[in-house]
């Protein structure tokens, strides 16, 4: 019911509406700017071919002898100094694919989470110092690491009244 009378609103007067739109002047360009103008002259003494530097040209050869090119050191900075990671899932468990090989300063996904797992079941044995020497990465990265990553935990709350059924925790 409400699709019909806003449809009569709208088709209210719609005809009138459209040719009223319609004979509005249209609205002029904005002015060009003189330069974009082309002057045939110009154009002209462009396109031109002229001789007497053309035939200078032709006169010119470069013949060039000078040490031989050396090659920039491009990649040495490509090369990353890379390390066997220390830990990896077995198999292929769901999509990840096992990494052969991580560049120095660099943690796998496997290896962070073992990184953030460890730290957090004994902060003082698996120290950031430690942490940055065993998988070579910056202290600076592996204290903000620890800081700002936490590994997922999973809290159970007690219900309140004791006869629902509840997850045992282990």
């Amino acid at each position: 019911m409400g699709a019909r009378v806003s449809r009569v609103f709208r088709n209210f007067n719609l005809e009138n509406r459209v040719h009223r739109e319609i004979g509005k002047p249209k609205p002029s360009a904005a002015p060009r700017h003189p330069s974009t103008n082309a002057d045939p002259e110009i154009n002209e003494t462009i396109h031109q071919k002229d001789e007497p530097l053309a035939i200078l040209l032709r006169t010119v050869y470069v013949n060039s002898i000078g040490p031989p090119q050396q090659q920039k050191d491009v990649p040495a900075l490509m090369e990353e100094e890379r390390r066997l990671p220390k830990s990896s899932l077995q198999g292929n468990p769901f999509g990840f694919s096992d990494v052969q090989n991580v560049p120095k300063g660099k943690l796998s996904i496997v290896e962070a989470l073992t990184v953030l797992n460890n730290h957090k079941r004994s902060p003082k044995t698996w120290t950031a110092e430690k942490l940055a020497q065993e998988y070579c990465l910056d202290l600076q990265h592996t204290k903000a690491l620890l800081e700002f990553f936490i590994p997922f935990e999973v809290k159970i709350i007690p219900p309140k009244s004791e006869d629902k059924k509840r997850i045992k925790a282990t």
